[in-house]
């Protein structure tokens, strides 16, 4: 099992170079991925701010795109939310990315994503991640 940061399943959607070959595998190979119900959330968010466009709108774009790559996804529960909110050792605030950090946690399973600070949290002993640059 394997969980998915926002940015890496927007680079699947969109077959983005900046995805390593290694990560590509990974992904490739695990049959159980999944992502964090934020992953919506952020996507909705950087519509709203005129970050991202989209060909249709959010809701079929986002179960066309969830379809394509089989992907399940996992609902943000009250435990989670507690791990996000006393995850300590240097992690910065954002919310977004301390849920996905708490959901890869609870689910034993690795986080694939390029942010360096949660790279560096892991590195750190406090999760597992694969690097999806490499």
């Amino acid at each position: 099992m394997i969980l998915l940061d926002t940015h890496v399943v927007l680079w699947l959607f969109k077959d983005d170079p900046r995805l390593g070959s290694k990560a590509i595998d990974v992904i490739g190979q695990d049959g159980d991925r999944r992502i964090s119900a934020m992953v919506s959330w952020e996507i909705a968010m950087n519509i709203d701010k005129g970050r991202l466009t989209l060909e249709m709108p959010l809701e079929p774009w986002l179960r066309k795109g969830f379809e394509s790559i089989d992907i399940v996804e996992m609902p943000v529960t009250g435990a989670i939310a507690r791990d996000a909110g006393s995850l300590r050792d240097g992690l910065h605030g954002d919310p977004c990315d301390r849920i996905m950090i708490a959901t890869a946690r609870s689910l034993s399973s690795p986080l694939v994503t390029a942010d360096e600070k949660i790279l560096a949290y892991a590195a750190a002993g406090h999760l597992q991640a694969i690097d999806a640059r490499r």
